[in-house]
């Protein structure tokens, strides 16, 4: 008895096929879950990024008083360094007519660059040399407009102030666009530059090229050949595992920290110095995190490895085994001693 079979429409999709694709594309939502939280462990500590940050002020307090003024800002220090910007107008609040701002390691713009970074790389169809120039440009890009976000308070806050001078309330506007910024506006921006750059090289068309071409881009695999540069990661990987555990275990401030904060919890006491033990006791966590997220990074590295898919399709490791059975099959064969005269197996071969 025949059954009877029905066709399926063409351009419809199975699930598997729905599924596969889910797990081609989302990958790069998980990619970045991974660098956030890898970002937030890295920079727990309060001063993580503080050569950048000290750059960044340095060029915000020169283009600050070259646009507005001699005088405009000025550059001190905050936590040993100098990131901390005092913006000066007669009509700012306070005794000292200055507003203090302190370029942290949030204000360096490096937690955008790496979020764009990672959707540059993990867009398909885009050969890695075009990806590499992208990333270098778009970082520069990320930089200059995170500098004009911190030049443009002052004129802001000035605006502001010059109708209602020497209230702390006249500073609202400013606060408020820096939390727009952080809140939407730089997210905003972030996309557009990718969309822009992913439309303009031809991605969409790229993308769905790759897509029918190979439907599996990458995979990890665990590595089963170390090189000297890897056993260099794994020990590397140790000695900031040690150094994170000794920074909570040793260190001497941090110690001291602890013992403060048990005395101020046991007496109930709320004053400057265990406001201070408490910062210097987040700030050994946040580097015993933040030395452990390194390791972790250099684990991983050193004991996972990227494949991807050879000219012919096939997996690398696969071919490696192959090639090998091959080799070994050669060499049985090789080795098979023949029966019969020399004579004999001439006639045969021939």
């Amino acid at each position: 008895m025949a059954h009877a079979t029905t066709a399926r429409p063409e351009g419809d999709m199975s699930w598997r096929e729905v599924g596969e694709l889910g797990l081609r594309y989302g990958r790069i939502p998980l990619a970045l879950l991974l660098v956030e939280a890898f970002y937030w462990f890295l920079t727990l500590p309060s001063d993580t990024l503080a050569p950048i940050q000290v750059t960044e002020a340095w060029i915000w307090n020169a283009v600050t008083n070259l646009l507005y003024g001699e005088g405009s800002s000025v550059l001190s220090h905050h936590n040993g360094w100098l990131t901390r910007i005092d913006l000066q107008h007669p009509a700012f609040p306070g005794p000292f007519d200055s507003v203090g701002l302190y370029v942290s390691d949030e204000c360096a713009g490096v937690h955008e660059m790496i979020f764009l970074s990672t959707l540059i790389m993990m867009t398909d169809g885009v050969p890695q040399r075009d990806k590499r120039k992208a990333v270098l440009v778009m970082c520069g890009l990320v930089y200059v407009l995170n500098l004009a976000r911190l030049v443009v308070f002052y004129p802001i806050a000035v605006d502001s102030c010059l109708g209602t001078p020497d209230v702390q309330a006249c500073l609202t506007p400013m606060w408020q666009f820096h939390e727009a910024v952080y809140t939407w506006g730089f997210l905003v921006v972030l996309v557009g530059m990718w969309l822009a750059w992913f439309v303009k090289f031809g991605g969409p068309a790229r993308t769905l090229a790759a897509s029918k071409e190979d439907p599996s881009p990458w995979r990890f695999q665990r590595r089963t050949r170390f090189s000297q540069r890897h056993w260099a990661f794994l020990a590397a990987a140790g000695v900031l595992f040690l150094l994170a555990i000794g920074h909570v275990s040793t260190n001497q401030e941090a110690m001291d920290a602890r013992d403060t904060l048990a005395f101020c919890e046991f007496s109930q006491e709320l004053s400057s110095t265990c406001s201070d033990a408490q910062l210097r006791w987040d700030d050994a966590i946040g580097y015993a995190w933040s030395l452990s997220a390194l390791g972790i990074g250099l684990l991983v590295g050193a004991m996972v490895v990227v494949e991807r898919p050879l000219e012919d399709g096939s997996w690398p490791q696969a071919k490696k085994m192959e090639d090998a059975t091959v080799v070994q099959d050669t060499k049985k064969q090789h080795h098979i001693k023949r029966s019969g005269s020399w004579r004999s197996r001439g006639r045969e071969e021939e």
